[in-house]
């Protein structure tokens, strides 16, 4: 497609906001992936385009907050090829199964997190890690190769499972969760656009335009989450959930 100045315009402002969110709890994709298919981009074409935008955000944001400390680097070693592996068959099955029935089930996941979340007032304000155990373990691999596997099957909310994962499971506080969160959702980015660009399922040049604006955005993003803490994180992780279950049960009703 051709690129003119005011696209460009619509690329960058949509993937700056998207990546901004994306940075910290996930969801960038409620953003970016309605914007490119406004573009009047095809579905399949638009989910190839957006994990190209999409890694170049996870993988700014996942810099950032390596770079802070503010990961479990022996965790990630262990987890992110699960990821990886989780994603690269997802992908491989969006191209033949229909996802209506998925939706269902990730709108109930979504709204179940949502509840827990708001009943739950000090949920990921502090840590309560104790160290990886067999049962945490045991139950993180397995729930990470789905979260992995939904990412490249159908992808929003994606990040925002990650998060919850983190501190539900291993009792990581909203910033270090964030921070594990970028990472695996990078390892299943990658996984994900790999299958897409053999599939020839990636428009690279709007990718990248919509990329370089994810890089300002994630950038910035995750500097914040790290600087003011949970009580950034946490509202926008509400808020996030929120709005991808508003989107998800509108589509499911009238499309």
């Amino acid at each position: 497609m051709d690129l003119d100045v005011t696209t460009i315009l619509f690329l960058a402002f949509f993937g700056f906001v998207a990546a901004f969110i994306d940075s910290t709890v996930g969801g960038g994709g409620l953003i970016s992936l309605p914007a490119l298919l406004g573009l009047g981009i095809p579905p399949y074409l638009a989910l190839g385009t957006n994990k190209l935008a999409g890694t170049i955000s996870s993988a700014t944001s996942s810099f950032t907050f390596i770079r802070m400390g503010k990961y479990d680097k022996k965790l990630m070693i262990l987890l992110f090829p699960v990821s990886l592996i989780g994603a690269y068959l997802g992908a491989k099955t969006v191209l033949f199964v229909p996802q209506e029935v998925l939706k269902v089930l990730v709108i109930v996941m979504m709204a179940a997190i949502f509840v827990y979340t708001l009943i739950n007032k000090r949920f990921g304000e502090q840590s309560s890690y104790k160290g990886l155990t067999t049962f945490s373990l045991g139950l993180g691999i397995p729930l990470t190769f789905l979260i992995g596997f939904y990412d490249g099957f159908f992808g929003p909310g994606t990040g925002s499972f990650f998060v919850f994962l983190m501190v539900l499971l291993f009792g990581y506080d909203f910033v270090i969760a964030a921070g594990n969160g970028r990472i695996l959702n990078l390892a299943s980015n990658i996984a994900a656009l790999f299958v897409f660009i053999v599939e020839g399922k990636v428009i690279f040049l709007t990718g990248l335009t919509m990329g370089l604006a994810m890089l300002l955005g994630a950038t910035l993003g995750a500097r914040l989450a790290i600087k003011t803490g949970v009580r950034y994180v946490r509202p926008l992780f509400l808020l996030v959930s929120i709005g991808l279950m508003t989107k998800m049960i509108y589509e499911l009703i009238f499309t």
